[in-house]
């Protein structure tokens, strides 16, 4: 007791450790800075702008020119006149969501448990698609679902394609949503799952569960931080997505992010409504996000 009390009142040793700590916090702030400062630069900065372009008002008679003001009627308009967008933007990304879910948790699973020697190949199969560019993939998707591919060969053949065509519809865009975004929900999952202690999960067989009161009670619980982060990069990016609309949907009856790519770069002065648009559709989506994660959120994501 008397050592430990000696060495907690050494001054000598109290002076040695208040450097070190100082140098550690430095270090700490001097790893943040670049991150910081590159949020700050190319994130926060461009934000700021698109905040001020957002409220700003056209020059009546002047088509592509605009002044600072605080013209709210940009967020108005953004809430009325394309709220039919922004309900097709949210159903679109959310039916990609529940099928990229119920086509990766079965495809994690068996990578995580069932896969063995075959699972590094099984991942390099998962992010290939990464290894092309998100438009070339669109393009190729374009292909597979055309009125001459053999998708629409196979379906029509079967009686199941009444309308004798899948490209230039609701289906073709979410099927390409889906596919686009399907490893963003792959790997969470797994990650998850390759995680979870197995003798857990056989504890359920050892206590006279079956298989889906196992899955229900057990595994899907020790799975749903995987599952939350997935379906979170699923249908943040689909929702704000303009390339599967303009490549594989109908020409009417656009998602929002073509509402706002087309205000910016085809209708001149649409800058201040396309920077309401993004704002109301970066608002929307942080809303949803924060209600979902507060309902199926674990105590690791919240």
């Amino acid at each position: 007791m008397s050592a430990l009390a000696h060495v907690t009142t050494d001054p000598a040793a109290s002076t040695a450790q208040g450097p070190r700590a100082t140098g550690r916090s430095r270090t700490a702030y001097l790893l943040l800075l670049p991150g910081v400062l590159w949020l700050g630069v190319f994130f926060l900065l461009p934000l700021v702008q698109l905040a001020a372009v957002s409220l700003q008002s056209r020059y009546p008679g002047f088509p592509g020119y605009y002044y600072p003001d605080l013209n709210f009627a940009n967020y108005a308009a953004a809430l009325t006149d394309y709220a039919p967008h922004f309900a097709r933007s949210f159903l679109y990304a959310g039916l990609a969501t529940l099928l990229a879910f119920l086509i990766s948790y079965p495809l994690a699973y068996a990578m995580a448990f069932k896969a063995g020697r075959w699972r590094n190949l099984m991942l390099i199969c998962v992010i290939a698609p990464f290894f092309t560019s998100f438009i070339l993939r669109t393009f190729a998707w374009s292909q597979i679902l055309a009125d001459e591919g053999w998708v629409v060969g196979v379906l029509s053949f079967l009686n199941l394609l009444p309308g004798g065509s899948i490209i230039n519809t609701p289906v073709a865009v979410v099927a390409g949503l889906t596919y686009n975004f399907l490893p963003f929900m792959v790997l969470p999952i797994y990650a998850s799952l390759e995680r979870a202690d197995p003798r857990v999960i056989e504890a359920g067989g050892d206590l006279y569960a079956n298989g889906f009161t196992t899955f229900r009670t057990v595994t899907l619980p020790m799975s749903m931080p995987g599952v939350l982060a997935g379906t979170l990069l699923t249908f943040i990016p689909a929702a704000g997505d303009f390339v599967n609309m303009e490549l594989l949907g109908p020409q009417r009856g656009k998602m929002v992010g073509n509402v706002i790519n087309d205000q910016f770069l085809a209708v001149p002065g649409g800058y201040p409504v396309a920077a309401a648009l993004s704002f109301t559709l970066m608002a929307a989506i942080l809303a949803m996000v924060f209600l979902y994660v507060r309902r199926f959120g674990t105590e690791e994501l919240v």
